[in-house]
């Protein structure tokens, strides 16, 4: 039945494969070779996927099943992105030695953490969740809130931050200069003497995290015309998920699964928490109280629980919430400008399966970087489990 998609996608995988980073020649030498999904060009990594050749843009649309991507951050270094993965990991960056990028952003939990506020120092509880780090390097703003409009600029946020990794600019600098092995490893990714600047530890990490994309989960191949790949309840949730009566597709587009935009849709605090303004709070405009970044929804089946405030903990109460009716959720006495999308698509109870059935089919992980089980600071690396879905 599938034999027609075996020539093409067998080529595809060994490309992949191909594409692994190798062994490094020693225990801290990094690699000169781009990730899996990469090719490399005048000494940088750049992108291959099905999607490199579309034309169309997805914000011309709601997103046709062959729409080019929004613009990725790439041609970073194999060296820049690989010192940068062992940096996400190391818990050096943290002012206690005992956080990392990964606490939040878990390898094994599609790079979020399964909370519905992330914990930070002393076990202090945020009142947002995290989002995933997947194709976070075609994003224009980060954050729920957008308040930051590069990795660079949203990197400083976590790692100087009070109550997450609680470091200072000179601390971080200082702990990675003394290190018997980063100077070294700067010096590898960006020439020089190896001389530590704040600057290189943001490319570094940026380069890395850039380098996370998930394009080739089992929509990825239908959409490109190995239709083999979904079932037929996958397919009818699909055409749910981009119909007019539920206009998923429209804030969820394709081929990011989100158009990047602020909407207010008026979600559920968790139980006794007041209304989170979201937006409002950055830009002082009212019409954006309790807006909120639309997020992606790749690998959405692996990081519950789900809005901003990890309100619901399965993808079928998240996507009910759609069809309770228009502003049903709003607290007593809040007036917000709820996005035009939200609407009362009344779907039932089938239609709603037929979604979650669908959005299942995103969920790729198949570029997931090698998890280092050692850092150069000799600290014990963090959330580097092996993945068991």
């Amino acid at each position: 039945m599938m034999r027609g998609l075996f020539g093409p996608l067998s080529l595809w995988l060994m490309t992949c494969v191909v594409s692994m980073p190798l062994v490094a020649a020693s225990e801290w030498t990094l690699t000169d070779v781009c990730p899996a999904g990469f090719h490399q060009r005048d000494g940088g990594c750049y992108l291959q996927s099905f999607y490199s050749g579309y034309r169309s843009l997805q914000d011309s649309g709601v997103g046709g099943l062959k729409t080019g991507l929004p613009p990725l951050r790439e041609g970073f270094s194999a060296q820049e992105i690989d010192l940068g993965r062992l940096l996400f990991f190391d818990p050096l960056l943290s002012a206690d030695g005992d956080m990392a990028c990964s606490s939040c952003h878990q390898p094994a939990k599609g790079f979020s953490d399964g909370l519905p506020g992330s914990v930070g120092r002393d076990g202090f509880v945020m009142h947002r969740s995290a989002p995933t780090l997947w194709n976070v390097g075609f994003l224009r703003e980060l954050f729920w809130d957008a308040r930051a409009s590069s990795l660079e600029e949203q990197l400083e946020g976590p790692l100087f931050s009070s109550v997450e990794m609680a470091n200072t600019p000179a601390q971080l600098l200082a702990s990675l200069r003394q290190n018997a092995n980063y100077p070294g490893l700067f010096q590898q990714a960006f020439g020089g003497a190896g001389e530590i600047s704040l600057e290189q530890i943001y490319a570094a990490l940026a380069a890395f995290q850039s380098s996370l994309i998930s394009l080739s989960s089992r929509y990825d191949l239908y959409a490109n015309g190995f239709h083999e790949v979904l079932t037929q309840p996958e397919i009818d949730g699909m055409n749910v998920f981009r119909s007019f009566v539920a206009r998923c597709a429209e804030c969820h587009t394709p081929p990011a699964f989100t158009n990047q935009q602020i909407a207010v849709i008026g979600t559920p605090e968790p139980e006794g928490m007041p209304l989170d303004i979201g937006v409002e709070a950055i830009t002082g405009d009212e019409s954006q109280r309790g807006g909120f970044k639309v997020p992606t929804l790749r690998n959405i089946e692996l990081t519950a629980p789900y809005m901003h405030s990890g309100r619901f903990n399965t993808l079928r109460e998240a996507v009910a919430f759609y069809t309770g009716g228009r502003g049903h959720a709003v607290p007593e006495g809040e007036h917000l400008s709820l996005h035009w999308h939200i609407w009362e698509p009344d779907l039932n109870d089938r239609e709603l399966d037929l979604l979650v059935a669908f959005l299942k089919t995103l969920t790729d992980q198949s570029f997931m970087p090698v998890l280092p089980q050692k850092v150069p600071s000799g600290l014990k690396p963090v959330a580097t489990q092996i993945l068991t879905h």
